[in-house]
């Protein structure tokens, strides 16, 4: 008889054991979407030494349908301090073309979309050869209104200035 009752208190604390893993489990994210938004000061198109973080800086990721387009999800993001953000997001969406969107600059000088850095694309699934959840974003950028005063310089390191010289 003291051997079926220790029995069942270790078949119930297995059960229960079980259970909690399970609730924990389910309520981490499946895939966790992260980059980084940008203030381009030169207007260089890219990242440079003198690129701002954009803290605040609102982003939305979307999910769209690869056959129809009509958006499956969306769900929106903000950057912290160092303009990086994170998008927890639960399911897999092999049947979606998902990006990372520009949706909102707080900088009142730095906030015209730049062609191509206003999305990015990132794959939801688990079939595509990436085994871990994290899903990084390239980054997306907003262009300055006026470059910097250091900039010309800076891009003749480049060599991208808009001088004869080179003639």
């Amino acid at each position: 008889m003291a051997s079926l009752r220790v029995l069942s208190v270790i078949a119930t604390a297995v059960v229960l054991f079980a259970l909690a893993d399970t609730t924990v489990a389910t309520k981490a994210p499946d895939y966790i979407v992260q980059g980084r938004v940008y203030c381009d000061t030169c207007r260089a198109g890219f990242e440079t030494n003198v690129t701002e973080y954009i803290k605040g800086a609102k982003v939305r990721l979307e999910c769209r349908h690869f056959g129809t387009n009509v958006l499956e999800r969306a769900i929106d993001g903000v950057t912290d301090e160092t303009g990086t953000y994170k998008i927890d997001l639960k399911d897999s969406h092999v049947e979606d073309i998902c990006e990372v969107v520009l949706a909102h600059s707080p900088l009142a000088n730095c906030h015209e979309i730049q062609n191509l850095r206003d999305r990015a694309p990132v794959l939801l699934t688990r079939n595509v050869g990436i085994s871990d959840n994290l899903r990084l974003a390239n980054p997306l950028g907003y262009l300055r209104d006026v470059p910097l005063p250091v900039c010309p310089d800076l891009l003749k390191m480049f060599n991208l200035t808009d001088d004869d010289d080179d003639q």
